[in-house]
Protein backbone atom coordinates (compact mmCIF):
# COMPACT_ATOMS: atom_id res chain seq x y z
CA UNK A 1 0.00 0.00 0.00
CA UNK A 2 1.42 3.39 -1.06
CA UNK A 3 1.16 6.80 0.53
CA UNK A 4 0.00 9.78 -1.55
CA UNK A 5 -0.15 13.52 -0.95
CA UNK A 6 -3.22 15.07 -2.56
CA UNK A 7 -3.27 18.38 -4.46
CA UNK A 8 -2.84 21.61 -2.51
CA UNK A 9 -6.38 22.88 -1.96
CA UNK A 10 -5.46 26.29 -0.52
CA UNK A 11 -3.94 29.47 -1.93
CA UNK A 12 -0.44 30.17 -0.64
CA UNK A 13 2.29 32.59 -1.62
CA UNK A 14 4.64 31.26 -4.28
CA UNK A 15 7.64 30.99 -1.96
CA UNK A 16 5.60 29.07 0.60
CA UNK A 17 4.52 26.57 -2.05
CA UNK A 18 8.09 26.07 -3.22
CA UNK A 19 9.35 25.49 0.32
CA UNK A 20 6.50 23.11 1.00
CA UNK A 21 7.29 20.86 -1.95
CA UNK A 22 11.01 20.97 -1.18
CA UNK A 23 10.10 19.44 2.19
CA UNK A 24 7.79 16.93 0.55
CA UNK A 25 10.61 15.83 -1.77
CA UNK A 26 12.50 14.68 1.31
CA UNK A 27 9.48 12.98 2.91
CA UNK A 28 8.55 9.27 2.64
CA UNK A 29 5.46 9.94 0.50
CA UNK A 30 5.28 7.81 -2.68
CA UNK A 31 2.87 9.78 -4.90
CA UNK A 32 2.34 13.55 -5.15
CA UNK A 33 -0.63 15.22 -6.84
CA UNK A 34 0.04 18.73 -8.16
CA UNK A 35 -1.98 21.56 -9.63
CA UNK A 36 -4.77 24.04 -9.01
CA UNK A 37 -8.06 22.22 -8.49
CA UNK A 38 -10.17 24.93 -6.82
CA UNK A 39 -9.99 28.34 -8.54
CA UNK A 40 -8.37 29.55 -11.75
CA UNK A 41 -7.89 33.06 -10.29
CA UNK A 42 -5.12 31.67 -8.10
CA UNK A 43 -2.10 32.72 -10.14
CA UNK A 44 0.84 32.54 -7.74
CA UNK A 45 1.83 29.47 -9.77
CA UNK A 46 1.12 28.82 -13.44
CA UNK A 47 1.10 25.46 -15.20
CA UNK A 48 4.79 25.86 -16.10
CA UNK A 49 5.60 26.24 -12.41
CA UNK A 50 3.66 23.11 -11.49
CA UNK A 51 5.51 21.20 -14.21
CA UNK A 52 8.83 22.45 -12.84
CA UNK A 53 7.90 21.24 -9.34
CA UNK A 54 6.75 17.94 -10.87
CA UNK A 55 10.14 17.45 -12.47
CA UNK A 56 11.98 18.05 -9.21
CA UNK A 57 9.72 15.65 -7.34
CA UNK A 58 10.19 13.00 -10.01
CA UNK A 59 13.95 13.41 -9.69
CA UNK A 60 13.49 12.81 -5.96
CA UNK A 61 11.86 9.46 -6.72
CA UNK A 62 8.21 10.44 -6.39
CA UNK A 63 5.40 9.42 -8.72
CA UNK A 64 3.79 12.69 -9.85
CA UNK A 65 0.20 13.18 -10.99
CA UNK A 66 -1.20 16.45 -12.39
CA UNK A 67 -4.67 17.27 -11.06
CA UNK A 68 -7.26 19.15 -13.11
CA UNK A 69 -9.67 21.79 -11.87
CA UNK A 70 -12.96 20.46 -10.49
CA UNK A 71 -15.27 23.22 -11.75
CA UNK A 72 -14.46 24.52 -15.26
CA UNK A 73 -15.93 28.00 -15.72
CA UNK A 74 -14.28 29.67 -18.73
CA UNK A 75 -12.57 29.16 -22.05
CA UNK A 76 -9.23 29.84 -20.34
CA UNK A 77 -9.96 26.99 -17.92
CA UNK A 78 -10.65 24.69 -20.87
CA UNK A 79 -7.36 25.68 -22.49
CA UNK A 80 -5.42 24.82 -19.32
CA UNK A 81 -7.31 21.53 -19.05
CA UNK A 82 -6.26 20.54 -22.57
CA UNK A 83 -2.63 21.46 -21.84
CA UNK A 84 -2.62 19.29 -18.71
CA UNK A 85 -4.22 16.37 -20.53
CA UNK A 86 -1.63 16.62 -23.31
CA UNK A 87 1.42 17.17 -21.09
CA UNK A 88 2.97 13.87 -22.25
CA UNK A 89 5.12 13.36 -19.12
CA UNK A 90 2.91 12.86 -16.09
CA UNK A 91 -0.29 10.98 -15.37
CA UNK A 92 -3.39 13.14 -14.89
CA UNK A 93 -6.05 13.09 -12.19
CA UNK A 94 -9.35 13.87 -13.92
CA UNK A 95 -11.63 15.83 -11.60
CA UNK A 96 -14.52 16.36 -14.01
CA UNK A 97 -15.92 14.49 -16.99
CA UNK A 98 -14.46 17.05 -19.40
CA UNK A 99 -11.02 15.93 -18.31
CA UNK A 100 -12.03 12.29 -18.81
CA UNK A 101 -13.14 13.15 -22.34
CA UNK A 102 -9.75 14.76 -23.06
CA UNK A 103 -7.91 11.66 -21.82
CA UNK A 104 -10.21 8.93 -23.14
CA UNK A 105 -8.31 6.54 -25.39
CA UNK A 106 -5.13 8.64 -25.19
CA UNK A 107 -3.62 8.10 -21.76
CA UNK A 108 -4.24 6.21 -18.54
CA UNK A 109 -5.65 8.48 -15.82
CA UNK A 110 -6.72 8.71 -12.18
CA UNK A 111 -10.38 9.40 -11.45
CA UNK A 112 -10.55 12.02 -8.70
CA UNK A 113 -12.91 11.80 -5.71
CA UNK A 114 -15.45 14.15 -7.30
CA UNK A 115 -16.33 11.92 -10.27
CA UNK A 116 -19.02 10.09 -8.28
CA UNK A 117 -17.98 6.47 -8.81
CA UNK A 118 -20.35 4.66 -6.48
CA UNK A 119 -21.02 1.33 -8.19
CA UNK A 120 -19.37 -1.38 -10.24
CA UNK A 121 -20.97 -0.53 -13.62
CA UNK A 122 -19.58 3.01 -13.38
CA UNK A 123 -16.16 1.75 -12.35
CA UNK A 124 -16.12 -0.75 -15.20
CA UNK A 125 -17.19 1.90 -17.70
CA UNK A 126 -14.45 4.25 -16.53
CA UNK A 127 -11.89 1.44 -16.78
CA UNK A 128 -12.88 0.99 -20.42
CA UNK A 129 -12.08 4.69 -20.98
CA UNK A 130 -8.57 4.31 -19.61
CA UNK A 131 -8.95 4.53 -15.83
CA UNK A 132 -5.88 3.25 -13.97
CA UNK A 133 -6.74 4.36 -10.44
CA UNK A 134 -9.87 5.75 -8.82
CA UNK A 135 -10.21 7.76 -5.61
CA UNK A 136 -13.14 6.68 -3.48
CA UNK A 137 -15.77 9.43 -3.02
CA UNK A 138 -15.37 11.01 0.39
CA UNK A 139 -18.81 10.08 1.67
CA UNK A 140 -18.56 6.41 0.67
CA UNK A 141 -18.32 3.98 3.56
CA UNK A 142 -16.21 0.88 4.05
CA UNK A 143 -19.08 -1.53 3.31
CA UNK A 144 -19.72 -0.02 -0.12
CA UNK A 145 -16.00 0.08 -0.80
CA UNK A 146 -15.73 -3.62 0.00
CA UNK A 147 -18.36 -4.39 -2.66
CA UNK A 148 -16.49 -2.43 -5.32
CA UNK A 149 -13.21 -4.00 -4.31
CA UNK A 150 -14.60 -7.48 -4.86
CA UNK A 151 -15.65 -6.70 -8.42
CA UNK A 152 -13.27 -4.01 -9.63
CA UNK A 153 -11.74 -4.58 -13.07
CA UNK A 154 -8.32 -6.17 -13.31
CA UNK A 155 -5.47 -3.67 -13.25
CA UNK A 156 -7.49 -0.88 -11.61
CA UNK A 157 -6.08 0.54 -8.37
CA UNK A 158 -8.07 2.02 -5.49
CA UNK A 159 -7.12 5.12 -3.50
CA UNK A 160 -8.76 6.34 -0.28
CA UNK A 161 -8.70 9.82 1.26
CA UNK A 162 -7.50 9.17 4.83
CA UNK A 163 -6.48 12.52 6.31
CA UNK A 164 -7.46 16.16 5.96
CA UNK A 165 -10.37 18.52 5.83
CA UNK A 166 -12.83 17.05 3.36
CA UNK A 167 -13.64 19.03 0.19
CA UNK A 168 -17.43 18.69 0.24
CA UNK A 169 -18.78 21.00 -2.47
CA UNK A 170 -17.86 23.52 -5.17
CA UNK A 171 -19.74 26.58 -6.39
CA UNK A 172 -19.41 29.25 -9.06
CA UNK A 173 -19.67 31.75 -6.19
CA UNK A 174 -16.57 32.61 -4.17
CA UNK A 175 -17.56 32.37 -0.53
CA UNK A 176 -14.33 33.87 0.80
CA UNK A 177 -14.85 37.00 -1.32
CA UNK A 178 -18.50 37.10 -0.30
CA UNK A 179 -17.44 37.09 3.34
CA UNK A 180 -15.61 40.39 2.65
CA UNK A 181 -18.48 41.78 0.55
CA UNK A 182 -16.32 41.58 -2.56
CA UNK A 183 -17.38 40.38 -6.02
CA UNK A 184 -15.71 37.22 -7.27
CA UNK A 185 -14.03 39.05 -10.16
CA UNK A 186 -12.47 41.49 -7.69
CA UNK A 187 -11.82 39.13 -4.81
CA UNK A 188 -8.46 40.80 -4.03
CA UNK A 189 -7.14 37.25 -3.66
CA UNK A 190 -8.65 37.02 -0.21
CA UNK A 191 -7.81 33.32 0.08
CA UNK A 192 -4.15 34.23 0.62
CA UNK A 193 -5.12 35.46 4.08
CA UNK A 194 -6.45 32.03 5.06
CA UNK A 195 -3.77 29.34 4.48
CA UNK A 196 -6.08 26.64 5.84
CA UNK A 197 -9.38 28.18 4.81
CA UNK A 198 -11.83 30.39 6.73
CA UNK A 199 -13.68 28.57 9.51
CA UNK A 200 -17.43 29.07 9.92
CA UNK A 201 -18.91 28.56 13.35
CA UNK A 202 -22.39 27.84 14.61
CA UNK A 203 -24.10 30.28 16.98
CA UNK A 204 -22.86 28.07 19.79
CA UNK A 205 -19.26 28.69 18.65
CA UNK A 206 -18.66 25.21 17.25
CA UNK A 207 -16.55 24.90 14.11
CA UNK A 208 -18.89 23.75 11.33
CA UNK A 209 -17.51 24.32 7.82
CA UNK A 210 -14.46 25.90 6.20
CA UNK A 211 -14.71 28.36 3.31
CA UNK A 212 -11.93 27.97 0.75
CA UNK A 213 -12.83 30.24 -2.13
CA UNK A 214 -15.33 28.39 -4.31
CA UNK A 215 -14.88 25.25 -2.23
CA UNK A 216 -16.63 24.27 1.00
CA UNK A 217 -14.78 21.92 3.34
CA UNK A 218 -15.48 20.16 6.59
CA UNK A 219 -14.17 22.01 9.62
CA UNK A 220 -13.29 18.75 11.32
CA UNK A 221 -10.37 16.70 10.04
CA UNK A 222 -11.11 13.33 8.48
CA UNK A 223 -8.65 10.88 10.02
CA UNK A 224 -8.67 7.19 9.13
CA UNK A 225 -5.22 6.28 10.39
CA UNK A 226 -6.62 3.50 12.63
CA UNK A 227 -8.28 1.94 9.56
CA UNK A 228 -5.11 1.39 7.54
CA UNK A 229 -5.01 -2.33 8.33
CA UNK A 230 -8.65 -2.76 7.31
CA UNK A 231 -7.92 -0.97 4.03
CA UNK A 232 -4.93 -3.17 3.36
CA UNK A 233 -7.06 -6.25 4.02
CA UNK A 234 -9.59 -4.95 1.44
CA UNK A 235 -6.86 -4.52 -1.16
CA UNK A 236 -6.67 -0.70 -1.14
CA UNK A 237 -3.58 0.31 -3.11
CA UNK A 238 -3.05 3.96 -2.10
CA UNK A 239 -4.04 6.17 0.84
CA UNK A 240 -4.17 9.96 0.47
CA UNK A 241 -3.22 12.74 2.85
CA UNK A 242 -4.44 16.27 2.08
CA UNK A 243 -1.92 19.09 2.67
CA UNK A 244 -2.29 21.63 5.47
CA UNK A 245 -0.16 24.72 6.05
CA UNK A 246 1.66 23.32 9.09
CA UNK A 247 3.06 19.90 9.99
CA UNK A 248 2.30 18.06 6.73
CA UNK A 249 5.73 16.35 6.54
CA UNK A 250 5.32 15.20 10.15
CA UNK A 251 1.84 13.86 9.41
CA UNK A 252 3.21 11.99 6.41
CA UNK A 253 5.85 10.56 8.72
CA UNK A 254 3.29 9.24 11.19
CA UNK A 255 1.29 7.47 8.49
CA UNK A 256 4.48 6.06 6.98
CA UNK A 257 5.67 4.92 10.40
CA UNK A 258 2.51 2.90 10.97
CA UNK A 259 2.56 1.44 7.47
CA UNK A 260 6.24 0.48 7.79
CA UNK A 261 5.85 -1.32 11.15
CA UNK A 262 7.86 1.40 12.90
CA UNK A 263 5.11 3.00 14.98
CA UNK A 264 1.99 1.76 16.72
CA UNK A 265 -1.38 3.16 15.73
CA UNK A 266 -2.03 4.30 19.30
CA UNK A 267 1.23 6.24 19.51
CA UNK A 268 0.73 7.75 16.06
CA UNK A 269 -2.80 8.86 16.89
CA UNK A 270 -1.68 10.46 20.14
CA UNK A 271 1.00 12.44 18.32
CA UNK A 272 -1.25 13.28 15.37
CA UNK A 273 -3.99 14.79 17.52
CA UNK A 274 -1.62 17.60 18.50
CA UNK A 275 -1.05 18.57 14.87
CA UNK A 276 -4.63 18.70 13.61
CA UNK A 277 -6.20 22.16 13.12
CA UNK A 278 -9.54 20.90 14.46
CA UNK A 279 -11.11 17.81 16.04
CA UNK A 280 -11.12 14.55 14.13
CA UNK A 281 -14.07 12.84 12.44
CA UNK A 282 -14.57 9.52 10.66
CA UNK A 283 -18.32 9.09 10.34
CA UNK A 284 -18.51 8.52 6.59
CA UNK A 285 -16.23 5.49 6.81
CA UNK A 286 -18.78 3.80 9.09
CA UNK A 287 -21.81 4.86 7.07
CA UNK A 288 -22.69 7.58 9.58
CA UNK A 289 -22.92 11.39 9.33
CA UNK A 290 -19.50 12.64 8.32
CA UNK A 291 -18.90 14.90 11.32
CA UNK A 292 -19.23 12.04 13.80
CA UNK A 293 -16.19 10.51 15.45
CA UNK A 294 -16.42 6.82 16.18
CA UNK A 295 -13.86 5.25 18.46
CA UNK A 296 -11.78 2.62 16.68
CA UNK A 297 -10.03 -0.30 18.28
CA UNK A 298 -6.37 0.32 17.52
CA UNK A 299 -4.83 -2.47 15.48
CA UNK A 300 -1.21 -3.54 15.80
CA UNK A 301 1.24 -1.71 13.56
CA UNK A 302 0.98 -2.80 9.94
Amino acid sequence: MKLALGPLLYYWQRDAVMRFYDAIAASPVDIVYLGETVCSRRHELRLADWLSIAGRLRDAGKEVVLSTQVLIESGADVTVLHKIAANGEFMVEANDMGAVRCLEGKAAFVAGPHLNIYNLPTLQWMAALGLQRWVMPLEMGRDDLAILQQGRPAGVQTEVFVYGRMPLAFSARCFTARHRNLPKDDCQFSCLEHPDGLTMQTREGEAFLVLNGTQTQSAKVYNLLPELQAMRDMGVDVVRISPQSLHTPEIVGFFHGVMAHQLSVADAMQALEKLMPEQACNGYWYGKPGLEQRAAAFEPAL
